[in-house]
């Protein structure tokens, strides 16, 4: 019986021990699988690849998280073995969400760029205090350039905002006195060029810069750190996109085409950003004084390819291709002006008539590869090679004859627009022969590493410069039947240049410098002290440019930021400033040399409801062994000596903020002096009897005159506005202005800065319509317009007032030999039409 019942309680023990056995074996699986994790790590960075703080962290259905440290670093606890997804957060940008699946232990790093959002203004007050810090940093939003009416589309337009211009053919700008060549471009940390020949008009073609592709800007006007290349008046900085899925955007307008693609692969590792546009400005110069088949045309290929080679390495590929053909076969040209030097008169007319023409070509090619290697959260490595290849023609063969004198405006009249009382009659002859090639090897290095409170960074590079110039160039003046000057015993041309350089130039450059973070939240301070040096051979001048940066945020109850830089901006000869006026090279030309000092603040403040900031800068700059320049025509001729000193001052002032809701807008007002003093700049003053004949003379010098970009006072402004009861519905308005500017009569000391032109005003006022909105879920789905994000329409009327601007003079004599000076005007009113779709 016991037996019996042992037997029958057997099975059902065993059971039970069979449960608890299972169960324990669930359960230490289950404590076992809670055991397998992975972690994800890596960096916060903004588009500028400035570091995020407290950026929060959270994995995708969980509502704790973590948040970034002081250098964007974050390292995370994830689940392994299964989907998750991290979501990225921060006040101002974009929300980004990136999934993962990780095997146990394994531990992924990533770096990721956050993208500000709509609101930039919201932006600039809150989070982003880069620009506050920084002296003469300006970072303007790169999709108002697409919606800014300028003739030259680009970036450069926008900038024109900020610094003034006084010549809207070109995409030349001046910058607290500097001339273009004293700026330096950056496309994603490769420095790029421009053609040299080409002069400041309607000869150029497309800038550089494709405004389609541009992710960020970053302008310095003065006070920039050592980081930067050996320059003396700025520095724009351009980070092209980094796409994250497929878009592109194409426009059509009267002026100008577009096309830009841009998309990535499905794993996110690579991604491809290609933009090609085509310009002509035939309609735009159709108008011109000079009369005659203008043809102009500008074309150009840029891409950009990147691929993540691994977790720290990542490869990046650049390369654009660039063409620009002018033609002209003048005909006939009037010019008309009330004043001329060197007395007043009214009327004065001249009429030209041509024969000839005129053929350019510029050719530009670059390619740049880059590597950059994020070796721990702390360092990062990157190494660049470059290639630039300029290569320009000039070709010019043109006559003109010519008669000036008082012009009839009286409608009533038969010579109604005749010469009627002429002054003086000549002919003219331009020839010229000029081939320039220019091709630029690069290889560089830079590197970042932080350390609590310090972010060091330092670069090494070095240029090989080839420079291959044939120039053949000359001028030849008739009036009243003899040649100018005049020569009774020999033939002379009025002007001559014929010169062959073949020139191999290597250069060595680098920088170290310190970006350190002091005080707390209540007084923040900053400080960037470095140093870089230059050293090349063609004048083999070592040269060392010490620069310091501050910025000081008080505990006040107003948001100011102070800040102040000084420092040494050094700018060793290229190639322009090395000819002289007779083509002959100066290979023993020193560097242009300057001490700049920049002070400031930067106060944010609530207008109207609305966010609004203004800044102020206060600047002085001493520079020698300054390379004096004029502008012959509109082409920039150097002296070709380290022949005199110049200083400029001045102060700028700069309001952003939504003067309508929802729509930014910028005001820049700016004071300038700058005047240089040449040395040996005498010449003869003659003492004039009763009858105005020469009878004694006495040795003056010149002294300090004012500098060909001496403008005193510049304004700009840039206005959004909408309709009130439709948004869709845009007007803008650009609006220029400058004062007069002194214009030198070429290689004359006497006649120095002796003439002016007027002032600049230029008006430009843009209309668009939205024809298709983002709501995509109103669309028919066999609709052609189903993957188009929106789809624009612009009117824009140049030039809205109609002013006949000067750019220069033109120089001709009457019978009695007295030189009259005839302005040249720039583009009359003209109305521009484009559709711009994206998708």
């Amino acid at each position: 019986m016991t037996a019996r019942l042992l037997l029958s309680l057997k099975p059902l023990h065993t059971c039970k021990l069979l449960t608890l056995a299972i169960s324990f074996i669930l359960l230490s699986l289950s404590c076992f699988a809670q055991k397998k994790y992975a972690f994800v790590a890596g960096r916060v960075i903004d588009e500028q690849e400035n570091y995020l703080s407290h950026v929060s962290i959270t994995q995708l259905g969980n509502q704790s998280g973590i948040t970034t440290n002081d250098t964007g670093y974050f390292r995370i606890k994830v689940p392994a073995d299964r989907a998750f997804a991290l979501v990225f957060s921060y006040t101002g940008f974009r929300t980004e969400q990136k999934n993962f699946l990780l095997n146990e232990n394994e531990e992924e790093f990533i770096v990721l760029r956050l993208e500000r959002t709509a609101s930039v203004m919201q932006e600039v007050v809150v989070t982003d205090q880069r620009d506050r810090r920084e002296a003469g940093l300006i970072r303007p939003n790169p999709k108002t350039i697409i919606n800014l009416p300028s003739v030259t589309t680009g970036v450069e337009s926008l900038l024109k905002v900020f610094v003034g211009s006084n010549n809207e053919l070109t995409s030349q700008y001046s910058v607290r006195g500097g001339s273009f060549d004293e700026n330096l471009i950056y496309v994603n940390d490769f420095e790029v060029f421009r053609p040299y020949l080409v002069r400041n008009g309607q000869q150029e073609g497309l800038s550089f810069i494709n405004p389609e592709l541009v992710r960020n800007i970053s302008f310095y006007t003065g006070g920039f750190q050592a980081k930067y290349g050996d320059k003396m008046s700025s520095v724009l900085d351009i980070q092209y996109k980094k796409p994250k899925r497929f878009g592109g955007s194409a426009y059509v307008g009267i002026l100008e085409q577009g096309l830009h693609l841009e998309g990535t692969s499905r794993n996110d590792k690579f991604s491809y950003l290609i933009g090609a546009r085509n310009r002509s400005n035939r309609n735009l110069l159709s108008r011109q004084e000079t009369q005659g088949n203008y043809v102009p045309s500008s074309a150009d290929v840029q891409a950009m390819f990147q691929y993540q080679l691994s977790k720290r390495w990542q490869a990046e590929l650049f390369g654009t291709l660039s063409q620009t053909k002018f033609s002209l076969v003048p005909a006939f040209s009037q010019l008309t002006s009330s004043v001329f030097s060197p007395y007043f008169t009214a009327n004065l007319g001249l009429d030209i008539y041509f024969e000839g023409q005129e053929k350019d070509q510029y050719k530009t090619n670059m390619a740049g590869l880059a590597f950059t290697n994020q070796v721990t959260r702390q360092l990062r490595l990157k190494w660049l090679v470059s290639r630039f290849e300029n290569d320009e023609q000039e070709n010019v063969d043109i006559t003109g004859a010519y008669l000036f004198g008082d012009r009839d405006f009286d409608q009533s009249q038969p010579t109604f627009g005749m010469i009627v009382n002429p002054l003086g009659a000549g002919v003219f002859q331009n020839f010229s022969r000029n081939k320039l090639n220019i091709t630029n090897w690069n290889f560089s290095h830079k590197g970042n590493f932080d350390r609590g409170k310090h972010a060091f960074q330092w670069g090494a590079g070095y240029d090989r410069t080839q420079i291959n110039d044939r120039l053949n160039e000359w001028e030849y003046q008739d009036s009243a039947g003899y040649s100018l000057p005049l020569n009774p015993s020999s033939f002379q041309l009025a002007k001559s240049v014929k010169s062959v350089a073949d020139l191999d130039i290597d250069k060595f450059s680098g920088y170290l410098q310190d970006n350190i973070v002091l005080g707390d939240s209540l007084n923040t301070y900053t400080l960037t002290a470095g140093v870089r040096f230059n050293y090349n051979s063609l004048n083999k001048e070592l040269l060392v440019s010490p620069r310091i940066g501050a910025s000081w945020k008080p505990n006040w109850k107003r948001d100011f930021i102070f800040r102040f830089a000084a420092g040494a901006y050094h700018q060793p000869p290229f190639y322009r400033e090395l000819r002289r006026y007779d083509g002959s090279i100066n290979t023993a030309l020193k560097a242009q040399k300057s001490w700049q000092g920049v002070l400031g603040f930067d106060y944010n403040f609530t207008g109207y409801g609305r966010p609004m900031r203004w800044t102020t800068e206060a600047y002085f700059k001493h520079m020698t062994d300054v390379v004096p320049y004029d502008m012959d025509n509109v082409r920039v001729r150097y002296f070709g000596e380290n022949n005199a000193k110049a200083y400029a001052a001045g102060i700028e002032m700069r309001l952003y903020g939504e003067l309508v809701k929802d729509a930014e807008s910028w005001i820049s007002i700016g004071f300038m002096n700058t005047k240089e003093d040449i040395t040996g700049d005498t010449y003869k003053k003659y003492t004039l009897d009763a009858q105005n004949q020469p009878v004694d003379s006495v040795l003056v010098e010149k002294g300090w005159v004012r500098r060909p970009t001496d403008r005193r006072i510049t304004f700009g402004m840039f206005f959004q506005d909408y309709l009130a009861t439709n948004k869709n519905f845009k007007m803008y308005l650009n609006l220029l202005y400058g004062t007069n500017l002194p214009y030198s009569i070429p290689n004359n000391v006497q006649y120095r800065s002796a003439l002016e032109i007027p002032a600049y005003i230029r008006v430009d006022i843009g209309f668009s319509a939205l024809l298709l909105d983002a709501d995509k879920s109103r669309r028919r789905s066999h609709s052609p317009f189903l993957g188009f994000d929106n789809i624009w329409a612009s009117l824009e009327v140049f030039n809205l007032i109609d002013r006949d601007n000067t750019i220069s003079y033109l120089l001709v004599k009457d019978f009695s030999n007295t030189t009259y000076a005839m302005p040249q005007r720039l583009t009359p009113r003209l109305v521009n039409f484009k559709v711009v779709a994206r998708w």
